[in-house]
């Protein structure tokens, strides 16, 4: 037996006790493609999206996973975890994985299936246009 066999189990281990999102294992095939839009912003383009979508839970004075979407600045910031959005990736980023049901973890799909608020899931299009945010810089 190899001695990279029980790192690697202790490395996904690891990852899973403390619910880190191995974005690697996600089939980011799967992702809807980001549009050609070019000068997606947070404010013109974004911010309807998660008001439609998530700040009825992510924003105020107990978001959930201590993650508020309600602007820039929070959104950048991340959550509980850490950082949702990694600038310039968006097949990285959790925030993306977890809108478009493709994170490992079902418990952090968003809006989650079945939510008390019946919130529908994102669509293609919504999805692809978060992508080209954050793949532009997530500005």
């Amino acid at each position: 037996m190899k001695i990279t066999t029980p790192i690697k189990l202790t490395a996904i281990a690891l990852a899973a006790i403390f619910g880190l999102a191995l974005a690697a294992a996600a089939d980011t095939a799967q992702l809807p493609p980001a549009p050609t839009k070019t000068g997606v912003t947070y404010a013109t383009d974004i911010k309807p999206v998660f008001d439609q979508s998530c700040v009825k839970c992510h924003s105020g004075e107990k978001p959930k996973a201590k993650l508020k979407l309600d602007n820039l600045e929070n959104a950048l910031k991340g959550s509980k975890d850490g950082k949702v959005v990694i600038p310039g990736n968006s097949a990285k980023s959790p925030l993306v994985l977890n809108v478009a049901h493709l994170s490992n973890d079902k418990d952090t799909w968003m809006p989650p299936p079945h939510n008390k608020a019946n919130i529908g899931p994102l669509t293609p299009e919504q999805i692809g246009l978060i992508r080209a945010w954050i793949d532009q810089g997530a500005k």
